[in-house]
């Protein structure tokens, strides 16, 4: 069935609850990018999140019937706290079930908004799952976060309050997960400003939209990445997709670290902290005007959420410059005598050293794990590192090296000899209290543990680096039981950084 939705966005009622939000201009991403930059500051509505304008929308429309039965939502933050609120606003009762893995701080903001909270799975999937049971056993009306007509039309209120702030738009960047918000705003901007691009943005680790645009029907992932946990789908939504195809030109894909970059510029612009989801159209902004070269355009970014766990700032700020090309990690070998590493250090120059970590290798060579600023970006590291190959230093570049980065980096000195059939993998698992003495128990069942390494900065999922000792026979039994342990993995027994660090 075809909606009319410039008809519905116009009718939609979500000021009663939303709020108008700022079109503030980015006085320096502007001068970076040399073109107009604005962000459109959904993160200063009621519950810091855009997703508040679908839910109203959709739950002000129900009948007093359903109304009476009251609503229910799967949901690990934003959407949750929308539904609670609008809940309250209109007097309903709202249930909403959250993965166990959800932070305490999201699951206390929905409970305070008088909302019952069913804590199930690990997964938005496996929430959304139990919320369509608890719906049929309770007889709520399920509020879903992105796949209705109502949800998109609240959604496609942003832009028609773009168009009056900034009538004159030539590309307007959004971010994506189910496909709610830049349905409802692409139909918007097609219908009163067809010359405006409507670009959305996607994680690398979960392009739900741009897989399923590029095979011309929707699919699901295998699996997503969850730094960006605001986008974390596994598959677009059947009418998000089918507007999706109709009105969005393009879906751009951005890495963590260049999402970790765009919060730095959203905070250096605003003094704001934006959440991972939030800063994914700056991050695409960034990406999309170096690729096409444009100037003195008018660039809009949707900054669509600011629901960041304090814990992970850390992890931002380690990632930031990596993702601004600022900064470059590799491995370099020195020889094992006195003032070696001094001549290291010269060849190195007065660029600013931010790590060295060092480890005895053998009588004649060492490893060193070099972090160094790159004021001019990508060009001032492959000068550096060809400079270090001229004067006898062997490197390998560990910029993007995602182990290195995650792991090796804390744990260069970690080097022993002697193990026999060691393999090397990395995990991650649903982070809740007890979760790494489950994780350790499953794992020390079978072979010896060797090495590990475990970090957690405030996610939803622990991170953990696993040396086993596997004898060759027993190879295909280790298969078995990686698939058994069900737990998403990378087999990291080539990776450089370990024959190098720690192997």
């Amino acid at each position: 069935m075809n909606h009319d939705y410039p008809a519905l966005i116009l009718a939609a009622p979500v000021y009663e609850l939303a709020k108008e939000t700022p079109l503030d201009a980015a006085s320096l991403l502007t001068r970076r990018l040399g073109n107009d930059v604005f962000l459109k500051r959904e993160d200063q509505q009621p519950v810091f999140s855009f997703k508040l304008r679908g839910a109203y929308n959709k739950i002000v429309s129900l009948s007093d019937e359903e109304r009476d039965s009251g609503v229910i939502a799967a949901s690990a933050g934003n959407h949750a706290q929308g539904v609670a609120l609008s809940a309250r606003k209109l007097g309903l009762q709202a249930v909403i079930v959250m993965p166990k893995t959800t932070p305490d701080i999201k699951v206390s903001s929905v409970a305070e908004m008088g909302a019952e909270v069913i804590l199930h799975g690990n997964t938005y999937d496996d929430a959304c799952d139990q919320a369509k049971a608890v719906a049929t056993e309770r007889g709520l009306t399920f509020i879903h976060p992105y796949d209705d007509p109502l949800v998109i039309a609240g959604q496609g209120t942003i832009a028609r309050e773009l168009l009056e702030q900034k009538p004159l738009i030539d590309v307007v960047f959004v971010p994506v997960g189910g496909g709610g918000l830049i349905s409802g705003m692409a139909v918007w901007f097609k219908t009163h400003s067809p010359a405006t691009r409507v670009i959305g943005v996607e994680p690398d680790d979960a392009p739900c939209m741009y897989e399923a645009l590029a095979q011309g029907e929707r699919v699901v992932l295998e699996q997503v990445g969850i730094f960006a946990d605001g986008v974390a789908v596994r598959q677009v939504g059947e009418e998000p997709f089918r507007l999706a195809q109709k009105y969005v030109d393009e879906v751009i894909l951005v890495s963590t670290d260049e999402i970790c970059a765009a919060i730095k510029d959203i905070f250096d612009d605003t003094r704001s902290i934006t959440e991972p989801a939030g800063a994914l159209a700056v991050a695409g902004m960034k990406k999309y005007v170096e690729r096409e070269k444009i100037r003195d355009k008018t660039l809009v970014a949707i900054d669509s959420g600011a629901n960041m766990n304090f814990d992970r700032l850390r992890h931002v700020a380690e990632r930031a410059e990596l993702g601004e090309r600022r900064e470059a990690l590799f491995a370099a070998t020195i020889a094992e005598e006195p003032g070696s590493f001094r001549r290291f250090c010269e060849v190195i120059g007065l660029k600013g050293v931010t790590e060295f970590n060092y480890r005895y290798s053998t009588p004649e060579k060492a490893h060193v794990f070099v972090g160094v600023q790159m004021p001019g970006g990508e060009q001032d590291k492959i000068q550096l590192l060809e400079r270090l190959e001229k004067k006898g230093y062997p490197c390998v570049d560990m910029t993007d090296n995602e182990m290195a980065k995650m792991h090796i980096r804390y744990m260069v000195g970690g080097r022993v000899d002697g193990v026999e059939h060691e393999c090397l993998y990395r995990f991650e698992f649903p982070e809740r209290p007890g979760a790494l003495l489950r994780f350790l128990n499953r794992m020390g069942q079978h072979w010896n543990i060797s090495l590990f390494h475990y970090r957690n900065h405030g996610a939803a999922y622990g991170r953990v680096l696993v040396g086993m000792q596997v004898p060759p026979e027993e190879n295909e039994q280790l298969q078995v039981f990686l698939q058994e342990l069900n737990y998403r993995y990378w087999d990291e027994t080539d990776n450089p950084a370990y024959s190098l660090f720690l192997s």
